[in-house]
């Protein structure tokens, strides 16, 4: 089983417009309702290829009821912890050019005790895991180390954690090695001292990370694809970098996309795939997810479609 960490679930609010100007009063053309949060995302992915996996965290309010029952109706399992404060809402407003402006609240005010009673579940939902997967950001109340002691408890039980949040929540997990990260130009920057600006500052940057004790590091080119970088197995080998290219598509909506990309290479991993291998099935999880309507979808047909367009080459 998948154990994926959806620390700061939320409605997610898509509007279509045909224009967005500041200041002026806007009419959507469309708006659409969805259950998200980067780790609902990852959830969904997960479920669409077929892997066992149940999503934990925290909910609360009407919020969290409407996540709960959307969750339900697609055959997601959860298991959350119930928190008093209100589960927070995330507008996206999209335009008819494919301009995307996006809003996120803060989330939920956690206590102590509400936060006491997710660790002792996060422990009781570990022992029946074999991979974890913590996405997203952290709702108020809860400590910015929050991540790290969920890595150093998943390594303790001998379990892996791949890692998708950012700011000073990702800063604290750094120390605790996760299994896997895929930090932006920026955070690459602020975690390694590194910039990232070209490929080659990219390939640097990943093996600084990887040297750092990393196992598995991926670092987005934009429009060029993304890079991984595999540690070496022993002092004797070196790490080996992969860079991945996705086709040209008809681009939807590319909310959810990095997410999606996270789901498919958590999949590849638990079921023994290679670190290519998990590269090639992301690549096209984050690919399809841009081709649907709703954030953070994709569907089986289209994935396997794209799997053959995805180039993957060694380049070092």
């Amino acid at each position: 089983m998948i154990l994926v960490l959806n620390l700061n679930a939320s409605v997610d609010r898509r509007y279509m417009l045909d224009t967005f100007e500041k200041g002026e009063v806007m009419r959507a053309r469309s708006v659409e309702n969805t259950a998200g949060g980067k780790g609902l995302h990852v959830a969904n992915v997960l479920h669409a290829l077929g892997a066992d996996a149940v999503t934990t965290g925290f909910l609360g309010g009407k919020a969290g009821e409407f996540i709960e029952e959307r969750m339900a109706e697609r055959g997601l399992a959860g298991d959350f912890t119930h928190v008093a404060d209100e589960t927070r809402s995330c507008l996206a407003i999209l335009t008819a050019a494919g301009e995307q402006t996006e809003i996120l609240e803060p989330g939920p005010m956690v206590t102590a005790d509400e936060l006491a009673a997710f660790r002792a579940k996060y422990r009781e939902l570990l022992r029946g895991a074999n991979l974890v997967v913590g996405s997203g950001s952290i709702p108020q109340g809860v400590p910015k180390s929050i991540y790290a002691d969920l890595i150093r408890e998943a390594h303790d039980a001998g379990k892996r954690f791949l890692l998708d949040t950012s700011g000073e929540a990702l800063r604290t997990a750094f120390e605790a090695k996760p299994d896997f990260i895929k930090p932006n130009q920026a955070e690459v920057a602020d975690l390694t001292g590194r910039r990232a600006e070209t490929e080659e500052d990219a390939q640097h940057a990943i093996c600084a990370l990887l040297d750092a004790g990393l196992p598995l590091a991926c670092v987005s080119l934009g429009a060029d694809g993304s890079l991984l970088g595999v540690a070496a197995e022993t002092p004797d080998d070196s790490p080996q970098l992969y860079r991945v290219k996705v086709p040209h598509i008809d681009c939807k909506n590319p909310v959810g996309s990095g997410d999606s990309f996270v789901g498919g290479f958590a999949a590849a991993l638990a079921s023994g795939k290679s670190p290519q291998e998990a590269l090639r099935l992301a690549a096209a999880c984050g690919t399809a997810n841009a081709m649907e309507e709703e954030s953070g979808s994709v569907t089986p047909e289209t994935v396997q479609a794209l799997l053959p367009k995805i180039a993957i080459t060694q380049v070092s």
